[in-house]
């Protein structure tokens, strides 16, 4: 049995087009945000809504299908794991965040191809889990 587990499933909205960069060894990687949004209703019986951003990361073939696919707007379902990411320079905290590790994206072929005759994948996992090769 596991004697801890750190994962994180969310249905969002991304907040920017997602970026690909590639690390100086050659693996792929993007940035992005993800909004989710709870609706609560308050004392005086009014809706409220509660938006949280969530700063995501990923590796890999996954990052390039993120870049191919994804923009500003894409809904997608996601599956990860929550990571403090150290500034290499000076060992220092840099933020907190979202590794990304399983994809599903939620929004039509139509709105997913916007214009192009490809369609989208389904459900993408990262097939590469291990971490021993990643930067930090």
């Amino acid at each position: 049995m596991a004697r801890s587990l750190n994962k994180v499933l969310l249905i969002g909205y991304l907040g920017k087009d997602p970026e690909v960069k590639y690390t100086e060894k050659g693996d792929a990687y993007c940035k992005f945000s993800l909004a989710t949004t709870e609706t609560y209703r308050n004392s005086e019986g009014k809706d409220i809504d509660r938006t949280e951003w969530h700063y995501v990361t990923v590796w890999r073939k996954l990052a390039e299908i993120c870049g191919q696919y994804l923009k500003k707007g894409s809904r997608i379902y996601m599956e990860g794991r929550i990571r403090t990411y150290i500034d290499p320079k000076d060992d220092t905290k840099k933020y907190t965040g979202i590794e990304m590790t399983e994809l599903l994206m939620l929004d039509s072929k139509k709105e997913l191809s916007s214009g192009s005759t490809e369609t989208a994948p389904g459900r993408i996992k990262d097939e590469s889990s291990s971490n021993d090769d990643l930067p930090f």
